[in-house]
């Protein structure tokens, strides 16, 4: 075998060698990697950003990611369904888009669900595509966060400070000092001065002494009748301004028993004052809203996840939650009422004398009157007090000041025009259409 022959051999042999090679080493890489695409490729099916907002649209009012509600928890429910149950996304598809059609079908799990939570069949969304679902699944297969406390890095003081930093009892004391020191020098300044003058031999006349102030004061005929007058005076101002804030509670804060945040319903959230003070528009009084009314939105709003300051936490309001549960008898875990309930005590808050007549409707519906209007920025009170005076004078001031509504107002029309005819004006005020007589408040 000649030289040419046998460089061919070795080639063909490295060749076969590192074949082999590649074979053994890339193989198993080759093939962990197609399947890690394809579980890939599966597991981005949907997109849970789509699917977060298609949750909270459909599905959050019965169902919860990690607790049970209305309806069971949602975590992984593709993937539980399909180890415990033996069923796939078709499954789910059919019973999203019509649940009642799979429990007519003799479906079991389908009826099993059905019985366990007492009956109550899932509310149909045949509009929902199948791109649609698969958000909404990938949203719920996504791993639960765990939120990490972190630590303050530094401990905020509570001492007040101005803009150098220094807080203010610093800067008091050196103060302090600087006056303790120039109230030295100047007494030894003093001091040199008359020790100079001795030695110089001036005399120093001393002051003669007079009657006291106290005792010319007293011999003053003229002055003490002039302090008797402005003591009486002064004397009967304070009593009539004393009387006057008898039964004014204006700034009026009572701790309630469960800590209702207006800021957070009617600011934060934007609920309508009429949601749950509904009878103002039809009655004399606005009334305390029912439980069941908070109820509506606390079935499924079960802890706080909104902001938070260092007054009042996370844990402070899932507290005042917990104590309405309790109230009307929820067990938040089996999502059931115990029937076992517990009066609340509220607190009264604005209060008019039994002789003044007021009535909500007329003022709501009638008149047209913003609540802000007699009860202040209540969508900016964390604590609900009393804004206004509800006094005499301050009503009857808004009587004055304010212009009747007329537009679409059937009730005031033909009053309205004869009554412009009367004072020759366009508009006129509550107070020129009656609203200052006796008999409008007082009966």
């Amino acid at each position: 075998m000649d030289q040419k022959e046998l460089r061919r051999q070795f080639s063909l042999f490295k060749s076969s060698r590192l074949s082999n090679l590649k074979t053994k080493i890339f193989g198993p890489l080759l093939l962990a990697l197609f399947f890690t695409s394809t579980i890939t490729i599966f597991a981005q099916d949907g997109d849970p950003f789509a699917g977060k907002a298609l949750f909270n649209t459909n599905c959050a009012s019965c169902h919860k990611l990690d607790r049970k509600m209305t309806g069971p928890a949602l975590r992984n429910v593709e993937t539980r369904l399909l180890e415990d149950e033996g069923l796939d996304r078709e499954w789910l598809y059919a019973w999203i888009r019509n649940s009642s059609a799979l429990i007519k079908s003799g479906d079991a799990y389908a009826n099993k669900i059905y019985e366990e939570y007492n009956k109550s069949a899932m509310t149909a969304y045949p509009q929902l595509t199948d791109s649609d679902l698969n958000n909404i699944l990938a949203y719920t297969a996504q791993e639960k966060v765990v939120p990490v406390a972190v630590a303050a890095a530094t401990q905020v003081s509570n001492v007040p400070s101005n803009d150098l930093g220094l807080s203010d009892q610093i800067i008091l004391g050196v103060f302090a000092i600087l006056f303790l020191l120039l109230s030295i020098g100047l007494v030894l300044v003093a001091k040199t001065l008359k020790n100079l003058a001795e030695l110089k031999g001036v005399k120093i006349e001393e002051k003669k002494k007079g009657k006291p102030i106290w005792k010319a004061y007293l011999e003053n005929q003229f002055l003490m009748l002039c302090t008797a007058v402005i003591f009486l005076l002064v004397s009967a101002y304070g009593f009539y301004g004393w009387t006057m804030q008898v039964g004014v509670n204006q700034g009026y804060m009572p701790v309630q028993p469960i800590h209702y945040s207006h800021k957070i319903h009617s600011g934060d959230n934007k609920i309508d004052c009429n949601y749950c003070h509904s009878s103002a528009r039809v009655s004399k009084h606005s009334g305390i809203p029912s439980l069941n009314i908070c109820m509506n939105c606390h079935k499924s709003i079960y802890e706080y996840n909104g902001e938070t300051t260092e007054e009042y936490s996370k844990e402070f309001y899932d507290g005042e939650i917990k104590k309405l549960y309790k109230a009307v008898g929820w067990d938040d875990e089996a999502q059931e009422y115990t029937g076992v309930t517990y009066p609340v005590k509220w607190v009264r808050i604005h209060n008019l004398p039994d002789f003044a007549y007021f009535n909500h409707s007329q003022h709501v519906s009638v008149a047209g009157i913003d609540c802000q209007t007699c009860h202040g920025p209540v969508e900016e009170m964390e604590i609900m007090y009393q804004h206004s005076p509800l006094t005499m004078g301050w009503c009857i001031n808004c009587h004055r000041e304010t212009n009747v509504n007329i537009k679409d107002n059937e009730y005031y029309d033909r009053i309205h025009k004869e009554l412009s005819k009367k004072y020759g004006v366009e508009e006129l005020t509550a107070a020129q259409m009656g609203g200052l007589e006796c008999g409008k408040c007082h009966y």
